[in-house]
């Protein structure tokens, strides 16, 4: 197993981003390969990782895809790499409500064996620092704090004060950033802005936070700590190894016997929730995935026998999505020719006759809008009728992130009965359109892309 560390915090807003997209590139910037994950089902902050590493941030999420799992997701996303640095969620100990441990990022640091660097925010404390990391380090004795990163310091008596109360602590502090430092990192109502939508400044910025970094941590002592992770005899998760298994029907029909069909995957600003894993098991199940940007692409892929549309931001993007009509019109043509389609939450609302007033693509007899109301937290679904994506019965888990409503109208069936935390129907079946608010990790589930490549085969 490379050698790791778990960048974690005592609650979110303390600069575990900061810190973990500051480390990833200064290592990388001395010429290791750096294997970037994020804890949990965030999508955003794994493309500053990428932009940092050059390599796919990906995630680990016990909830979504099981503890079992996260070890053979994090082999995969390593395999080759001389570092990785995963950033964890929310304070170090806050997982799954209600479920304990369950998709803690104390969770994942015990699944990895990986040491934890605890980035705590020092702005508003002095020697208060020492029992707050003391009962941090001494809560959970499997999990291991390797070291402190004092994030927010605001001067060098600041900085003393702070290195004199952990003196007896039993952690070292393995750097100190200053509060006169703090890079800017643009926020909306879902978290940063995705790199996709300030490209040339998220360049610039993680830049700067290497720099940062570079400046204020000890390096080769994290270095050190990550290489003290100890081996572990894991499988890689492979995708060209996952099976569809007995229970999902292919029709008969394989994407072999049909050729590769070609399967068409939104990108761009509007569209940039997308767990690496899925493009990796369309393909290993038999599809050629072309991206294509609904934002300045006229018409879909040549040959396009299927459409993946993931989450984003398309309310952001109302009037530009809106003017592609071309696209818009393609994409409305395709679902009525029975070729599968399938959406996530961004994907939902562009399906949808309007959104904010803005006319989209009217696959679905549906209304959406901005509300004031965040939606968000894991789901437990059962499908409720055969789809392009999986068979009635399925059940898996998801995760709910949004601030739009959709006004359903008629014609479609609903997608998702969930069962927990509360019982609600959800999404929306019609031919072989899925579309949802649920995003879901297929490697927990690679029977949902073995059925849609092959729905996609006989379309």
């Amino acid at each position: 197993m490379v050698a790791r560390i778990v960048v974690a915090a005592p609650s979110s807003g303390s600069g575990k981003t900061t810190v973990a997209t500051g480390l990833m590139a200064a290592f990388a910037g001395r010429g290791l390969a750096v294997s970037p994950h994020k804890v949990g089902p965030d999508y955003i902050d794994p493309g500053y990782h990428s932009l940092a590493t050059g390599r796919p941030g990906r995630n680990l999420d016990a909830y979504l895809c099981g503890p079992g799992m996260v070890e053979p997701l994090f082999e995969h996303g390593a395999a080759g790499c001389d570092l990785a640095i995963v950033e964890g969620v929310m304070g170090l100990y806050d997982g799954a409500a209600g479920q304990g441990e369950l998709a803690s990022t104390a969770q994942v640091s015990k699944l990895l064996r990986a040491p934890v660097v605890l980035v705590v925010d020092g702005s508003s404390q002095s020697r208060s620092v020492a029992a707050l990391v003391h009962g941090f380090a001494s809560w959970d004795p499997e999990v291991r704090i390797g070291g402190v990163m004092l994030n927010k310091v605001g001067s060098d008596r600041h900085e003393e004060l702070l290195r004199e109360a952990l003196e007896g602590s039993g952690v070292p502090v393995l750097g100190v950033l200053r509060r006169v430092r703090q890079v800017r990192t643009p926020s909306r109502h879902l978290g940063l802005v995705p790199v996709a939508e300030r490209q040339a400044e998220a360049v610039e910025a993680v830049a700067a936070l290497a720099e940062q970094v570079r400046a204020g941590v000890d390096l080769e002592a994290v270095l050190s700590l990550a290489r003290s992770a100890p081996e572990r005899g894991v499988a890689a998760w492979d995708p060209a190894t996952q099976t569809p298994g007995g229970a999902v029907d292919l029709g008969g029909v394989s994407a072999a016997a049909c050729g590769r069909p070609v399967v068409a995957v939104a990108a761009g600003p509007a569209f940039t929730f997308s767990y690496a894993e899925h493009a990796e098991l369309l393909s290993a199940a038999g599809a050629d995935v072309v991206p294509f940007d609904p934002l300045h692409d006229e018409q879909l892929p040549d040959g396009t026998r299927g459409l993946v549309i993931g989450g984003g931001f398309p309310e952001v993007y109302a009037p530009e999505l809106s003017a592609n009509e071309p696209l818009r019109k393609a994409v409305a043509e395709l679902a009525l020719s029975g070729a599968p389609v399938a959406a996530e939450c961004a994907g939902l609302l562009y399906l949808a006759r309007s959104l904010d007033g803005q006319p989209m693509c009217a696959v679905l007899d549906a209304e959406a809008r901005m509300s004031e109301k965040l939606t968000l937290g894991y789901r437990e679904a059962v499908a409720i009728g055969d789809s392009a994506l999986a068979g009635a019965g399925t059940r898996l888990r998801g995760h709910e992130f949004h601030r739009t409503v959709i006004e359903p109208g008629s014609g479609a069936a609903p997608a998702w009965g969930f069962t927990h935390p509360q019982r609600r129907v959800e999404g929306f079946v019609q031919g072989n359109v899925h579309a949802s608010y649920l995003h879901t990790h297929w490697a927990a589930a690679p029977q949902m892309a073995y059925r849609f490549v092959a729905r996609c085969a006989r379309s």
